[in-house]
């Protein structure tokens, strides 16, 4: 175990210190942390060389929820070996974003502001999933959505996108779901907890 020389902090004043003339006088202490490694003073995930397993679990899992530092900057590394591979990425915000299964595979309604004087007024748009598959170009490898802030999703919600890969092989998920020290990603159907029954069945009736 590495131990962590921390700057000296003093007592709170509630825990005073007892001097010598009978006067209380807060008292230095050089306090110390645990480190459980080097991985605890560097980014754990710029020592591991994790990319090899990074891109294998993306083919195996297809839809992966992923925790990242909360300074940022880390999963860029993660998304430029994906592009690196062929991939077109599909960048969603998941506030705002509505029902995904109607946003993302369906003909879905948007009503515009209404700004007053103006007539109520709806658009319609294609499924962005659907529409951003048909415009890849012959040698894409698939489409990558990855969407950001997941962590305000409901699990029905992020049990549809562990499903989507199911229903559109050729897309992969990659749902932000939170934050960690290091750069991590589970299955995320684990996450959202979707049996492999379900998954199962979802895959047959696309079949």
């Amino acid at each position: 175990m590495l131990c962590c020389p921390v700057a000296p902090h003093k007592l709170s004043p509630v825990q005073p210190a007892l001097a010598k003339g009978g006067r209380y006088q807060n008292k230095l202490r050089l306090r110390s942390v645990r480190c459980g490694g080097l991985s605890d003073f560097i980014g754990g995930d710029l020592l591991k060389p994790d990319l090899g397993r990074w891109l294998e679990d993306v083919e195996k899992h297809k839809a992966l929820a992923v925790y990242s530092p909360h300074e940022g900057g880390y999963e860029g590394r993660y998304l430029t070996r994906l592009r690196y591979q062929g991939y077109v990425f599909l960048d969603l915000s998941a506030r705002g974003l509505g029902d995904p299964e109607t946003t993302l595979t369906k003909i879905h309604p948007v009503c515009p502001p209404h700004l007053g004087r103006q007539p109520i007024a709806r658009w319609y748009f294609p499924p962005e999933v659907d529409y951003r598959l048909n415009l890849l170009p012959p040698e894409a490898k698939g489409l990558v959505v990855w969407i950001i802030e997941a962590k305000v999703l409901s699990k029905a919600e992020l049990q549809f996108l562990a499903l989507l890969p199911s229903l559109r092989p050729k897309v992969r998920v990659i749902a932000e779901c939170g934050n960690w020290r290091k750069f991590i990603w589970k299955p995320l159907n684990e996450i959202a907890g979707l049996s492999p029954a379900e998954e199962l069945q979802a895959s047959t009736q696309q079949a």
